[in-house]
């Protein structure tokens, strides 16, 4: 269904008003900010979003504190990761002592549902570190999947807040035509480097580097989640001389003396690139998170 741009406009312009003058927002808690950010750009003025994780950490990390529980009992709207990207949100809900967010209930809403996820090659068991059995759960840096999982989101957001479907299904529209223009233009920027090889800390950007064309050239990490060891780092390193490979791209919480390290005696770049909303300063929203991606890695290669 198409919306009409004058609808758009009127959105933007009347915000959250009811009939009678009062103003009525969904209280959402997302559990990672990329869907907080996702959440108010479907939602706007008729939002008001709270994220469990900071962009700056590790998503595979996140501590159980009650005052995460306190922002849960009082929300209207739970949308989490999913596919094992967000485990320690379960003992939250329950210590959050809120049905209405309950899985299976209206408030709740799992973003991952519809998204084409990267699964694990091989066998899983512990000794290959923390590989998520679910698949990749970094879905949300892959801009194509923005569609799915906004989709998911403004399907809650009717179900608590009825009242605002059409608004919320025209902001959805006009969010998603924004998105497009971006991809064609991060596509275009990007195009040189088809083929180019990346190595990363973690294996985070996987999403990211298979929508524009890039290739995984090797992982810091020994394995998910576990510290490279030195035979590891000393592998790795002949194979980016080996490879030629001229990035190694590293998540904010990555270890930066390990990063340093592998790039002095590789010869290759090293750069920081935010792995959510937030990770940066400049990656204040979701489009901001994904024009800072790309130009940061066309810039590296430059």
């Amino acid at each position: 269904m198409r919306f009409s741009p004058w609808l758009v406009v009127t959105v933007l312009i009347l915000g959250p008003w009811t009939a009678d003058g009062e103003a009525q927002t969904v209280r959402v808690v997302a559990s990672l900010t990329d869907l907080k950010a996702l959440t108010e750009a479907v939602g706007g003025e008729l939002v008001e979003v709270d994220s469990l994780a900071r962009g700056t950490q590790n998503i595979h990390d996140i501590d159980v504190r009650p005052s995460l529980m306190l922002k849960l009992r009082r929300a209207d709207l739970f949308v989490r990761n999913g596919v094992g990207g967000d485990p320690w949100a379960d003992p939250l809900l329950v210590g959050a002592h809120n049905t209405r967010i309950m899985p299976g209930n209206p408030g709740y809403v799992d973003a991952s549902l519809g998204v084409a996820i990267i699964q694990p090659a091989g066998p899983i068991d512990r000794s290959r570190g923390d590989v998520h059995p679910e698949g990749d759960p970094h879905y949300t840096l892959d801009p194509a999947n923005a569609a799915i999982v906004t989709a998911n989101i403004v399907e809650g957001l009717k179900r608590v807040g009825p009242q605002h479907a059409a608004l919320f299904d025209a902001r959805r529209q006009e969010f998603l035509s924004r998105l497009d223009a971006g991809v064609a233009r991060w596509q275009k920027n990007i195009e040189p480097l088809r083929g180019a090889k990346v190595v990363t800390y973690h294996e985070t950007f996987n999403y990211l580097l298979r929508r524009f064309g890039l290739e995984l050239g090797g992982v810091i990490e020994d394995r998910p989640g576990i510290p490279p060891s030195p035979a590891h780092l000393a592998n790795l390193i002949t194979t980016i001389k080996e490879q030629r490979i001229k990035v190694i791209a590293a998540e904010p919480y990555a270890d930066q003396n390990i990063i340093e390290l592998v790039a002095r005696e590789s010869g290759a770049k090293a750069i920081r690139l935010p792995s959510a909303v937030g990770g940066v300063k400049e990656a204040d929203s979701y489009l901001a998170l994904m024009e800072n991606l790309v130009s940061a890695l066309v810039r590296a290669f430059r």
